[in-house]
């Protein structure tokens, strides 16, 4: 679907936008993704043409976010919403018990030295296996996975998402995330509009359109969003395009 079948913008609209796979195409590993001074200023335009309701939702920390986006600093929920930053700045964190994330970690470290291709990301409180590199061992990474979560109990569980299982604190997801910033100024009273790729931000299309938002899947599959895009660069031109429309206002 392109740009010009999406739906008109809308000065009262909040931004939440997922990134990898979203804003910006997805790299072998995570840490080899990039941001340009073409985004970054993009964002910038964004968040002066929402009035500042502009969040970023993703899987990463909000530490990563912050490095990745450099040097501008958004409201961002991290780990899939088991960390968030409001717009004033305050940091909170849905914190798990941690004991045993160390011995899950280190079974983790233990099947990436026994499978070449699998990569895993520690992100403090959500432990991520990254099969991208080796789609055929897709069916190992989840079954092993699914057993270390198993003995974490039920503070944890497993999310599944485009070539990465993870194991993350239960409660918590991008949907809730969107949530608690639509109750929050500068996002409450706005139409909340939601950009993601993967099965991990379903549940925030679920809530954007419990809302009466606008949800926008990015790629292909099936999906709860009621718009499409096709790559990230369809979503940076439609988002630039929401842009120009405001300056013409």
């Amino acid at each position: 679907m392109t740009a010009r079948r999406m739906p008109p913008f809308a000065p009262d609209w909040a931004f939440f936008l997922d990134i990898d796979g979203t804003l910006l195409d997805f790299a072998p590993s995570p840490q080899q993704v990039r941001v340009d001074a073409g985004l970054l200023e993009l964002l910038s335009g964004l968040r002066r043409a929402s009035g500042g309701a502009l969040a970023l939702i993703s899987g990463r920390s909000v530490e990563d976010i912050d490095e990745l986006f450099a040097p501008l600093a958004l409201p961002a929920a991290g780990q899939h919403g088991t960390e968030r930053r409001s717009a004033d700045g305050t940091l909170r964190r849905h914190e798990p018990p941690l004991e045993g994330l160390a011995r899950a970690a280190a079974e983790i470290v233990r099947l990436t030295a026994a499978h070449g291709g699998l990569v895993f990301e520690n992100k403090g409180m959500t432990l991520a296996l990254h099969y991208r590199l080796a789609p055929a061992l897709r069916a190992l990474a989840e079954r092993e996975m699914r057993a270390i979560a198993a003995g974490l109990g039920d503070a944890f569980e497993l999310q599944t998402g485009k070539f990465v299982v993870e194991i993350k604190p239960s409660g918590k997801d991008k949907g809730s995330a969107i949530a608690e910033f639509a109750a929050e100024a500068p996002f409450a009273g706005r139409r909340p509009v939601f950009i993601g790729d993967d099965l991990t931000d379903e549940p925030g299309f679920e809530v954007v359109n419990r809302l009466g938002g606008h949800s926008i899947k990015v790629g292909p599959g099936i999906t709860q969003a009621r718009w499409h895009l096709f790559d990230a660069a369809a979503v940076r031109g439609w988002l630039a395009a929401c842009i120009a429309h405001q300056a013409a206002r």
